[in-house]
């Protein structure tokens, strides 16, 4: 039996391994840039604290921070209190987005007159605070997981339908007159033309609730829970465990930035691929 003579990898050589450099440090560089002012800040931080510049009774250095994040992830408890606050902010935000996306495009497509009508009901329904209408919930729901859950999808409803309100209603008209010129009907049209033109603002309102339902999550948790991330900030502070605080607000900002990212990769990743050179512009 023949033997397979093996290939050598062929050594990339150094103007090849100068150029892999270049490219590797160029995009870390990048990646760093979008957060050297967050590093900056962080560095400052464990600077002044270490140095007694500022008393670290009160500001604990962020090492130690992410110490005791990283005990208290050991131990199981920030663990469950954010899979409690997820379990909150999640069904909440979806909720608004099954009810905001559809109720937007509705009135902003094709039923111009149920628009003019539900205007300024809309408007003043978006204007009711949620922190007056989160203590009417707890009357009427008591003190559960309802209340919590709604007031998210209050607070997250008004950007998606709004967004999705003015995505629709902007939607190039000749783009509607050549959909109707190929025979499309108003699903079609809808399905075809309205919300792949939409779907820009929709994005963005989906960003922006989402930004609102974790500021609201932790307000209604400080105001009426026995667990969450809220809860703890609360909590720890009450029981002056300041580096318990620290870690579950660290904790907070640190699941916004991710839930913020993946809605950012997925509108990016849609709209690259499915809006390429698709005007939505009434002007064009």
């Amino acid at each position: 039996m023949e033997s397979i003579p093996l290939r050598r990898a062929a050594w990339p050589g150094p103007i090849n391994l100068w150029r892999i450099f270049k490219k590797i440090s160029g995009q870390v560089l990048a990646f760093l840039k979008g957060y050297l002012s967050i590093l900056a800040f962080l560095l400052l931080w464990e600077s002044l604290s270490r140095l007694n510049i500022i008393n670290q009774v009160f500001f604990p250095p962020f090492t130690r921070v992410l110490e005791t994040t990283a005990h208290l992830f050991e131990l199981g408890i920030m663990g469950e209190h954010l899979r409690v606050s997820l379990g909150r902010a999640i069904p909440g935000f979806l909720l608004a987005t099954l009810v905001g996306i559809p109720l937007g495009l509705i009135l902003g497509s094709f039923f111009s007159k149920l628009k003019i009508i539900l205007e300024i009901p809309l408007e003043v329904l978006s204007q009711i605070n949620p922190f007056l209408l989160f203590h009417i919930l707890i009357f009427f729901m008591g003190i559960g997981e309802s209340p919590k859950i709604t007031i998210i999808f209050w607070t997250c409803l008004w950007p998606i339908t709004f967004n999705t309100i003015q995505g629709a209603s902007t939607v190039n008209p000749f783009l509607i007159k050549a959909g109707r010129a190929f025979g499309l009907d108003k699903k079609k049209l809808l399905l075809k033309i309205v919300i792949p033109a939409t779907m820009p603002y929709i994005f963005s309102g989906l960003r922006l609730s989402l930004g609102y339902s974790m500021f609201m999550l932790i307000a209604a948790e400080m105001m009426g829970a026995s667990k969450g991330l809220g809860w703890l900030v609360l909590a720890s502070q009450e029981n002056f465990q300041l580096n318990q605080m620290y870690a579950a607000v660290l904790v907070i900002a640190f699941i916004g930035l991710i839930l913020d990212a993946i809605i950012f990769a997925l509108g990016h990743r849609y709209l690259t691929i499915s809006l390429e050179g698709f005007s939505n512009s009434a002007d064009s």
